[in-house]
């Protein structure tokens, strides 16, 4: 598992470090088109300022937008306790609950750091898990806090917001344009037009890959923090079967839910911000730890 855990942390690194050459690529053609190649590193700092402000308020506004309340342990005993036991179990402090109103089976983490964490369970995957089950998924988000997924997570989503930003500039000046100013006029209106499609198209699937394979490693740390995989995998196999779509349907969010909280399914998986639950199961099945 250890070693699955490392490479995963690997792969995301190396996901983050092409999301940077993205936006360089793109700040370099910005800067050509305007005529100013040195406008680049500006480029950069206007991305980083926009990550630092998704950064700090994120978590906040995903809360808000799927209805979250918080409570207190009178409110809920039963999800408090489970909470508070993993919290020491994990050497971390205390991180806020919420409760969503929601019948459909699923759990949400977010925060930027342990410091700053707040965890939340639908009405529905209280009522559906038992407590072994929900020990599991309450692990797996917790799992998400103490790997600072979350805030890879925010990082990713501002960061292809800027590419989506600027390759919409770009694309509208290809056709401002005119092509016959400079000797280069019509390569760039063609590299233009190339980068302005596919550009965002590939920062998305960077952005799907980081949050699948943050779910396979909240999965291994929520397991080790249990010593029981068994209970998040058969919890995994009830949400297969009942389903995991919200009421709320919010795309931005998505990726910080245990489950895909979205209707519909791609063909090929390539829009999905989860694995397939199959995948998850199976994986945890693999592992050999016990009580």
């Amino acid at each position: 598992m250890y070693k699955e855990i490392a490479a995963n942390k690997r792969k995301t690194v190396l996901m983050m470090l092409l999301f940077v050459v993205l936006v360089a690529g793109l700040g370099w053609l910005f800067g050509m088109y305007v005529g100013e190649p040195a406008l680049t590193p500006y480029v950069l700092i206007g991305a980083a300022v926009y990550a630092l402000i998704s950064y700090f308020a994120g978590s906040r506004m995903a809360l808000a937008f799927n209805g979250a309340r918080e409570i207190q342990k009178r409110d809920n005993p039963r999800l408090w306790r489970i909470v508070e036991n993993l919290s020491i179990t994990n050497g971390m402090p205390m991180p806020k609950v919420y409760i969503i109103d929601d019948s459909a089976p699923n759990a949400m983490a977010t925060g930027r750091d342990p410091r700053h964490a707040s965890v939340a369970a639908t009405t529905g995957i209280l009522d559906m898990m038992t407590d072994t089950e929900l020990e599991g998924v309450m692990a797996h988000e917790m799992g998400h806090v103490k790997n600072y997924d979350i805030r890879v997570s925010m990082i990713a989503f501002a960061l292809v917001a800027v590419v989506s930003i600027l390759a919409d500039i770009i694309l509208r000046m290809t056709f401002f344009r005119d092509r016959d100013d400079d000797n280069g006029g019509s390569l760039f209106f063609v590299i233009g037009i190339v980068a302005a499609i596919l550009t965002p198209l590939i920062a998305t699937f960077i952005q799907l890959a980081i949050s699948r394979q943050r779910e396979y490693l909240a999965d291994a740390t929520g397991a080790e923090t249990t010593r029981h995989p068994e209970g998040l995998a058969s919890a995994l196999e009830k949400i297969g079967q009942y389903g995991s779509t919200m009421k709320r349907q919010n795309a931005s969010t998505a990726h910080l839910f245990f489950a895909n909280p979205l209707k519909g399914k791609s063909i090929t998986g390539l829009f999905s911000t989860h694995p397939p639950v199959e995948d998850r199961v199976a994986k945890l099945r693999e592992m050999g730890f016990h009580r």
